[in-house]
């Protein structure tokens, strides 16, 4: 990258990444409020005091995306079970209308559809708010990467014609790029570091890789449903498994470092929120389900128990044997008056 040219600033990029300004200096007063309370708390201003800092900055990013992650897993769940009561009637609908191609049929097709949606209180669209979350994310990380790119431009003053970025003047900026951890320079990236430094980002780039690899792999494994599992769903899975990865090491090795702390941060968060959202939001038919209908069942089974209630077993058996009851009894008054008819005559 030019030393004397801060290059995302012109372009297409320059003109998308002055759109995304109010982002940008919101992150910059963030990351420099958290280093101002480390350093209250006793941290150095150089060092691990900027490194933390980013940190939190991913944990409050992530903690705002939280509610709207787990709308959009109760709306995408909700959409799902209505999903599976609505296509046999949606199948009928489409055999109906089967090789009509005119376009009256195809428009009483499509009614008789959103017929059936409202009828369900359904939502068309509703399967896509569960991309919301990777829409807010991605604004956010491209605001990172510009801002964290920018502050060594900051300190030399070759940014904007010697302006800073939000909370990051040239002196904030001057200390954050005199900032080394793990025998690394903030600042620095695979290309421009020493040895040591090559060895050490090596070993980021390796993590963030094998975070997204294994969040890949459990989701995979776990909730995935068993009637959508087909050779072409499996070899896209393999696909995203490896590819996103391998994408991962190209683009890992051109980030300053203070990037891909944000990025391994980032990427053990989502981690953890997948591991999450499968054992409380799984996949309907997926093993990940077939566990939580088996955890449900023994917690209700332990909440009876503390209850003084019969277990569920203990109630099915019940409700089955007065069925049986019932049934013997309906049967028997049905046969009384025949035997009747036949003392008369």
């Amino acid at each position: 990258m030019n030393q004397d040219q801060f290059l995302l600033d012109s372009g297409f990029w320059g003109w998308l990444y002055k759109l995304l300004y109010p982002v940008e200096w919101l992150m910059t007063q963030i990351m420099a409020g958290f280093h101002k309370l480390l350093v209250m708390l006793g941290m150095n201003e150089i060092g691990f005091s900027w490194v933390m800092s980013i940190v939190f900055l991913v944990i409050v990013v992530q903690a705002c995306v939280f509610p709207l992650f787990y709308k959009s897993m109760k709306g995408m769940r909700k959409m799902q079970a209505q999903m599976a009561v609505m296509q046999p009637k949606m199948q009928r609908i489409q055999n109906k209308y089967k090789g009509k191609n005119d376009p009256a049929s195809k428009e009483a097709m499509q009614r008789e559809i959103m017929k059936l949606y409202e009828d369900n209180d359904a939502n068309p669209m509703g399967g896509c708010t569960s991309m919301l979350p990777m829409f807010v994310q991605g604004p956010v990380f491209m605001c990172m990467f510009y801002t964290l790119s920018a502050i060594p431009y900051i300190a030399r003053g070759k940014f904007r014609n010697g302006q800073g970025l939000g909370a990051f003047d040239i002196a904030t900026a001057k200390q954050f790029t005199s900032t080394n951890v793990f025998g690394v320079n903030v600042a620095e990236n695979f290309t421009t570091a020493g040895i040591h430094g090559k060895i050490v980002i090596g070993i980021f780039v390796a993590l963030m890789c094998f975070c997204l690899w294994l969040m890949q792999y459990n989701s995979m494994k776990r909730n995935m449903a068993q009637t959508a599992a087909n050779k072409q769903t499996e070899m896209m899975q393999k696909m995203m498994l490896w590819l996103f990865p391998i994408m991962y090491i190209f683009s890992g090795v051109a980030m300053p470092f203070a990037v891909l702390v944000y990025w391994l941060t980032n990427n053990v968060c989502n981690l953890l929120r997948s591991i999450w959202q499968i054992h409380v939001f799984p996949t309907p038919g997926s093993p990940a389900a077939e566990a939580k209908e088996r955890r449900d069942h023994a917690h209700e089974n332990a909440r009876r128990a503390k209850a003084g209630l019969p277990s569920l077993e203990e109630e099915e058996l019940q409700k089955a044997k007065e069925a049986a009851e019932n049934k013997e009894k309906n049967g028997y008054q049905r046969v009384q008056p025949s035997r009747k008819k036949k003392k008369k005559k």
